[in-house]
């Protein structure tokens, strides 16, 4: 069977009409026809052969585009979730801050909703390892996470790598089972609240500044005003605050856990197994070994990860965004776990 029969068709020279006698004009004139009839042909096949080039060149064209979207979207860390029983992983990485691209609360929350919202995925773990950050930020993750928990039924752990400190430790809190490694550190309860004082260096070069404010404490961190009697009570209530309403927080959430006659509320941090001692968290493992250990299942990090190096398009940015387009479209299709890769 030929894949292209008009291609490959045989010429045949047409019949002489009826009654008309093979005389050297008439010959003449069926070689004519025949000569034509196989030119026309013949332009047709190479019609032909040019449209399937085009076709070759524009598949090829596709095929190419296509493998640049793949090793785009792995450099940007999206993989495709299985369809297996998982454990989905949520990474909270550096400061929790509100342009973080990779622990911010608008980062980290559409990412715990994919975890939370796959069918497949039995638990999640919150990877941790970030110094601290804004508290603000926090609340929003871990009033989601509360949310998403009394919804769904299942489970979210936290797993401290190298830091899990001050308001990345009161994310921890929130889970219902926190794990740390033996050489991470745990801690920092508290809140705090800086602030510069460049006065002295104004009044040496006779710069004057002019501050008009509503109130008596309005401009208290003004670093280039000197500070007040009033301005340092009013700083220090703030964070006084602040380290009560943490400190009782952690002290509803673990309860009991917590050993008795110690003074978690100073600042300071410990390594993973002085906070096991403590009470701070409930085992000393790693993120691997954790997983396989309590639930016998692989784990897909969802992220987020942040958007930066990795394959580049070749046609700039033009071409950057055509991918980005692509990309957000495979994610929500084909069900691809988004993040952003380092």
């Amino acid at each position: 069977m030929k894949l292209f029969p008009r291609l490959f068709k045989k010429s045949e020279t047409p019949p002489l009409p009826d009654g008309v006698a093979l005389d050297p004009d008439a010959l003449k004139v069926a070689i004519g026809e025949a000569l034509i009839n196989d030119l026309i042909r013949e332009r047709r096949s190479e019609r032909n052969w040019r449209h399937i080039k085009r076709l070759l060149i524009s598949g090829s064209a596709v095929i190419l585009f296509a493998v640049y979207v793949g090793f785009y979207v792995t450099s940007l860390g999206y993989h495709v979730v299985p369809r297996s029983e998982i454990v989905g992983v949520v990474r909270i990485t550096g400061q929790i801050t509100e342009d973080s691209p990779t622990a911010s609360a608008d980062a980290v929350i559409p990412v715990l909703s994919k975890a939370f919202n796959k069918p497949n995925v039995k638990a999640i773990v919150l990877a941790i390892d970030s110094p601290g950050g804004r508290p603000g930020e926090v609340e929003r993750i871990y009033n989601y996470i509360d949310a998403k928990k009394k919804e769904t039924g299942k489970p979210v752990v936290a797993v401290i790598g190298n830091t899990g400190a001050s308001a990345a430790y009161m994310l921890a809190v929130h889970t219902d089972k926190i794990y740390a490694g033996k050489y991470s550190l745990v801690g920092s309860i508290g809140a705090i609240l800086t602030g510069w004082d460049f006065h002295k260096v104004a009044e040496r070069f006779e710069v004057r500044q002019r501050v008009y404010a509503s109130g008596s404490l309005k401009s208290m961190l003004d670093p280039w005003s000197p500070t007040t009697p009033e301005a340092e009570t009013k700083a220090q209530d703030l964070v006084d605050g602040m380290g009560r309403v943490f400190a009782d927080e952690v002290s509803r959430l673990r309860g009991d856990k917590l050993a008795k006659g110690v003074d978690f509320f100073t600042g300071e941090v410990w390594t993973g197994e002085q906070a096991k001692s403590l009470g701070l968290v409930d085992e000393v493992d790693t993120l691997d070994s954790m997983i396989k250990r309590t639930w016998e299942v692989g784990y897909h990090d969802f992220g987020p990860n942040k958007k930066g190096g990795g394959f580049r398009f070749p046609f700039g940015a033009i071409y950057d965004a055509v991918a980005d387009g692509v990309v957000e479209t495979i994610v929500d299709r084909l069900g691809l776990a988004g993040a952003v890769g380092n």
